[in-house]
């Protein structure tokens, strides 16, 4: 029984989209958006002992962003590096579940098991009540912009 084979000529990129620029652009939106993640831990420090406030910001307003910006990022018309580089680069960068979670073991062994328990579910509600706010937000605002194109059509004398 033969495989079949790809000739020397065939190379990846003539079947998938070309991965270097994807690759940048999730580079350049990583390295921003762990820029701001440590602007924050400077501006609000974990200090030795109690909730992560930093972190937990971080985690909630980067689920707002993703939740906020999910229209945006998945439509046809958007540039195809658009996703990569908002969701995957930069927010990606800037959210830290790998910190969240040192943290609440580090809380726990600490013997603040109760702020360990509270970290890790507040965290994860506020996480996805914040997605969903974003996702409202965000439907919010492309209805009131349909709207206001609709109404201003209307003053115009175009068709309903």
């Amino acid at each position: 029984m033969e495989t079949a084979q790809l000739s020397r000529d065939a190379a990846p990129e003539a079947v998938q989209p070309a991965k270097w620029p994807v690759l940048t652009v999730i580079a350049i939106g990583a390295a921003i958006g762990a820029a701001g993640r440590y602007g924050v831990d400077v501006l609000l420090p974990a200090g030795e002992r109690g909730f992560p406030l930093g972190t937990f910001l971080v985690n909630v307003v980067g689920c707002l962003l993703i939740g906020a910006l999910a229209g945006v990022l998945c439509q046809p018309a958007a540039h195809p590096l658009l996703r990569p580089f908002v969701a995957v680069g930069l927010l990606g960068g800037f959210t830290t579940f790998s910190t969240y979670t040192v943290e609440a073991v580090t809380l726990a062994l600490r013997g603040e098991t109760a702020t360990a328990l509270g970290y890790l579910l507040a965290t994860v509600v506020a996480a996805l009540v914040a997605v969903e706010a974003g996702l409202v937000l965000s439907r919010w605002s492309a209805h009131r912009r349909l709207r206001t194109a609709w109404l201003e059509n209307r003053r115009r004398g175009g068709a309903p």
